[in-house]
This record gives structure tokens, sequence and C-alpha cells, in this order.
């Protein structure tokens, strides 16, 4: 989430007049994180919020980077009425991004048109400038239901498929459709739709080619995964040959499965936003995220093990986890995760990790 107060510490920030009930200026957000952990030094460099994830990037070398972006990147000042967020980042400020060498930018989300249609096609344009592929999000339905398609080198590739739930937030006249620009909504999680999915996915896939679903799905803040997505996350796996569920909406990590050797994120969290100095949701590891790191085998698309960098926001930058904290994920993992059939192990670098195999 580089929008809002994080765009304001970059070298370009958007006017900070926002249109929420409470604050009325992005610069709200940046003073609230600085009471909370100190000065931020303005205006910091491109790579600055990224913070200790380049040193991760640089350790593990994953062959691709995957985000859900949950802004517009835009100079549009038609914002979305009667909708109580908005979150932009400037076109200028698009090296934020590059500077994570990311590769793909997941955009069926509830704030990717937070600044109108004119918003949507500036941040879409803006990003094929910068080389990173979208997925989710285009200039009609086909486009919006295309998958990103990155080659991996030695006949092996990587398709991602995005879709938004209205159970997120997103409104639903934010569908795309043949005459409009939008997001690729699901209409549900029934078998339908899961047919229809398989569809798609049996179109792109092929020996070497692994398949993520990206979902933007559920609320905010809570453990419970519903029933419904457990079982639409394993149809899809059993049904449509998915070999990655990366959900995502809640601003927390849930529980995550692996189921018939393949890897179900119900729910990610926030790597990064602006929500250090707010005091609500005490009950939540508010601050602190996970990066996920998977491997898997590239003929089977099975996960061969998860490894997962514990981090925390501080002065709007992403930092380590220090132990304690990531043993305070660890626990509640383990605790969330015991239903699903899920085991976290502790490492002594201090990051989390899941093995594949049976289950």
């Amino acid at each position: 989430m580089v929008g809002r107060g994080v765009d304001q510490v970059l070298p370009h920030p958007s006017d900070p007049r926002i249109h929420e009930a409470f604050l009325h200026s992005a610069l709200d957000y940046v003073s609230l994180a600085e009471a909370r952990n100190g000065r931020i030094s303005k205006p910091v460099d491109f790579a600055y919020v990224w913070g200790d994830a380049l040193a991760e990037f640089d350790r593990e070398a994953p062959d691709v980077k995957i985000i859900n972006l949950e802004t517009a990147i835009t100079t549009s000042e038609d914002y979305w009425r009667n909708k109580g967020i908005h979150y932009r980042m400037h076109p200028d400020n698009i090296a934020c991004l590059t500077a994570a060498t990311l590769d793909c930018c997941v955009l069926a989300n509830n704030h990717v048109l937070d600044w109108g249609y004119a918003g949507l096609e500036e941040t879409l344009a803006t990003l094929r400038r910068a080389g990173i592929q979208t997925a989710g999000a285009g200039r009609d339905a086909a486009e919006a239901a295309a998958p990103a398609m990155i080659e991996l080198g030695g006949g092996r590739r990587l398709a991602v498929f995005a879709f938004g739930s209205e159970t997120s937030g997103i409104p639903p006249e934010w569908g795309a459709s043949a005459q409009k620009p939008g997001v690729n909504l699901l209409r549900d999680l029934s078998h339908d739709t899961v047919r229809e999915i398989a569809r798609q996915v049996r179109e792109v896939k092929r020996p070497g080619t692994i398949v993520v679903a990206s979902l933007h799905w559920g609320g905010n803040w809570g453990y419970d995964i519903a029933t419904s997505q457990r079982v639409f996350a394993h149809r899809l796996i059993d049904e449509a040959g998915l070999d990655v569920v990366h959900g995502h909406s809640s601003h927390h990590p849930k529980a995550l499965e692996v189921y018939r050797d393949r890897l179900a994120l119900y729910g990610c969290g926030d790597l990064l936003n602006d929500y250090e100095g707010i005091d609500a949701y005490e009950g939540f590891p508010r601050d602190l995220a996970l990066m996920y790191f998977a491997s898997l085998d590239s003929r089977t698309g099975r996960l061969v093990r998860l490894r997962m960098t514990p981090t925390e926001v501080r002065r709007l930058s992403v930092h380590r986890a220090s132990r304690q904290e990531a043993r305070r994920l660890q626990e509640i993992l383990n605790r969330e995760g015991k239903a699903l059939g899920t085991r976290v192990w502790l490492d002594d670098d201090d990051t989390l990790t899941v093995e594949g195999g049976p289950r």
C-alpha cells in the first residue's frame, strides 16, 4: 500500500488532500507514524520504503516477485464518491516499485479505482512503461481477466491470474465489462466459477508452467477463514489445476494451508502500509507482516518449502522483525493453522518455515 502516507514521503508526493471522515490530509498519516516511531527525513529515496526487504530479496533470489498493489498510480482528481478511503501514488514515484525489481502487480482489489477510470488507465500505463506486468484489472473485461505471463528460462514460465471479490469491499460497479474498464470481479465462489477459471487455465497451462490464482477476498481484520473460501481454494487446485492460491485483503497474516502439495495462502497481510500510528485493532499484529518465499517443483508445481521472513513497519519502511515478534507470528500461524494441518517452524535466523510434502 504505497499510496497516501507512504506517497507523501517519496520525492514526488501527490496533492495531500484526502476525502476521509476523520483525516483530511495524507500528511496526517506521516505525522502519526513519526509520533509512534520517530522523525522521517523527507523526501526519502525510492528504495527507502522497502528497507530490509531488499536484502531479503538478494538473499532469497526469487525467480519472480508478485505483489498485490493496493493503490492507484495517478494524478487524477476524480476520486470515487461515497467511498471512505482513497489511495494513490504519484506516477513520478514509480521508481519506488522498480527499486524492488517487481515482476507483477496484482490489481484486482478495492483501491485500484479509487481515483476513477482515468486513474486506473494511468495506473496501467505507468506500470507498463516501467516494465512491470499486471493482472486483475484492465481497459475491458478481456484485459482484466488475462493472466500475466512471466518467462523464467529453461522452458519454465509462471501464469498469474487475479480475481477480486466484493467481500473485500470492491464496489460491484468496478467490475470490468466488454465496454468498460475495471477489475476482474468474481461473480461468486461456485462450481460454475471454478469451471470457468479451469477453462482459462487450460488455455495457458503446459509442462513447465506454474499457475497462481491471486485473490482479493474477505475483510481486513479477523482470523476466521470462511468455509466457502477454503472449499473454493481446494476446487481451484483439484479442478482448475492451480498450483498456488495467493489470498489477500486482511491487514494481518492469516492461517495458511498445504493442500495436496499445493500452497494456499488465505490472507497475507500488508507488507507495507501507513497504519503504524493508528491505535485501532490492538488485538492484531498491526505492524507485523511476512515476506513469503515459496519454492516449487517447476515440473509439477508442488510446494517444496515455504520460507517466511517476519517484518514490521517502522517510519514507513520495512524492517526485519525481532525474534520475539517472529515467535509471536509463529504462535499465531500455528494456533490458526492447527485446524488446517499446518505446522510452522522458527529457524535460527528468525525466519519461519513450512515444509512441503503429502497432506
